[in-house]
């Protein structure tokens, strides 16, 4: 015996599953916007380590570096709580291969 579902019972599901309010949509695109400048960011900060490391950038550089690194997180900070996001809720989850978004 099958069990299918009716065309009025397919809609209900899909309308469960996805949510379509304005404020949803807006918070969820928002979110996920979030989660790409924030990986930007981790990707942006190892790589300015990597560079401190190996000694290539002068003092002023590094002083730049930092201080940009800095507003950027504070900026993230501002824009992740206008919506009361954690960088948790920003992480996503790629099955076997872990999350996103470093957590060190």
């Amino acid at each position: 015996m099958s069990h299918r579902t009716s065309p009025a019972g397919q809609t209900r599901l899909l309308t469960e599953r996805l949510e379509t309010d304005p404020e949803s949509v807006e918070r969820d695109l928002f979110k996920l916007v979030l989660t790409i400048v924030e990986l930007v960011r981790q990707l942006m900060e190892k790589q300015a380590l990597r560079r401190v490391d190996e000694g290539d950038l002068t003092e002023e550089q590094v002083e730049a570096l930092g201080l940009g690194l800095m507003h950027l997180e504070e900026a993230m900070e501002k824009l992740k709580s206008r919506y009361d996001l954690t960088t948790a809720d920003l992480n996503i989850d790629l099955g076997p291969l872990g999350t996103l978004l470093s957590t060190d």
